[in-house]
């Protein structure tokens, strides 16, 4: 296969992934603001820094008030992150890979973008945004849905489903720093509703389920660090995407410093004390995670996707 095409496949399968995350992270934030009182919410600049595009956003905001944020994550054109871009730039690269997609993959992609342009006003309308976002999760879901029903598991499936897993395990480091921040920035206030906000948490990651019944115990920041970042059969967990990634590696030709790379990062999340991970200590292991996992990508690009090879 073309490094040119396992590229485009990797970096196609982000960006889904990227637009179903960020769908869900707005619609919970929704439903979280609705349960917390006025003077206890978190509000909506939490999200810009889930996605790490404070400095973007600051160049065009002089604040983050409920209607700019949705618009900026939504269908913000200068945000490369947001629903719509995400969506757009999935779409231009499958239309440059076609001919190794299913063909209703393409089209649900392509339908999808088109829906998002002509519906954006939608995301901005209090009254139409639940429906919007969840249309975007469930096309999204559908997307992938193809994909696994259809598509040949040759080595452009490897690289799509690669990309779908990193990005996936970006996202729950991403949210359980940004919001275990959030919480202990004032304990007094957000003490009496640690749960509903650890309750968000879970469900911005579509784990809030799953954790109930497999955890067995009641909403705690530990286990739900636990449950997030050590689960070995949890589909968003940091140690499922990792060792899924591994999978993955065995199969691509010259993995040996790759696979070296990804058990180092295993070895390292296994090793961490969750209990140990309080306030400043939390941030820093997070940080120190996320390193693992850009590397991960920068090891990638050099061994499979450099023109220079």
């Amino acid at each position: 296969m073309l490094s040119r095409v396992a590229e485009t496949l990797y970096w196609t399968a982000r960006y889904i992934e990227r637009a179903e995350n960020v769908a869900r992270l707005v619609n919970v934030n929704n439903h979280t603001l609705m349960d917390l009182p006025k003077g206890i919410s978190p509000g909506w600049e939490p999200l810009i820094d889930i996605i790490g595009s404070r400095e973007t956003y600051i160049k065009d905001h002089i604040n983050f008030n409920e209607q700019s944020v949705i618009e900026f994550l939504t269908i913000g054109e200068d945000n490369p992150s947001s629903i719509i871009n995400s969506i757009k730039m999935a779409r231009d690269n499958c239309r440059t890979v076609r001919d190794v997609v299913p063909r209703e993959m393409w089209e649900a992609i392509n339908q999808l973008n088109l829906s998002l342009n002509e519906h954006k006003s939608t995301f901005v309308s209090k009254r139409g945004r639940f429906a919007a976002l969840k249309s975007v999760i469930n096309q999204t879901v559908k997307i992938v849905g193809i994909l696994e029903a259809s598509m040949y598991q040759d080595m452009g499936y490897l690289f799509w489903r690669f990309g779908s897993y990193l990005e996936r395990a970006d996202m729950t480091t991403r949210i359980i720093d940004v919001r275990s921040a959030s919480l202990h920035a004032d304990p007094e206030k957000s003490i009496a509703y640690e749960n509903i906000q650890w309750i968000s948490v879970l469900r911005s990651l579509s784990a809030y389920q799953m954790y109930r019944q497999h955890m067995a115990v009641r909403v705690k920041p530990t286990q739900v660090m636990e449950f997030m970042l050590h689960d070995k059969c949890f589909p968003r967990s940091v140690l499922f995407c990792l060792t899924s990634i591994q999978k993955l590696n065995e199969n691509l030709p010259n993995n040996k410093e790759m696979n070296a790379r990804i058990q180092h990062s295993i070895d390292d999340l296994l090793a961490q004390d969750i209990k140990s991970l309080k306030g400043t200590a939390s941030h820093l292991y997070i940080d120190e995670l996320q390193i693992d996992l850009a590397d991960i990508h920068e090891q990638l690009v050099e061994q499979y996707f450099s023109h220079k090879r």
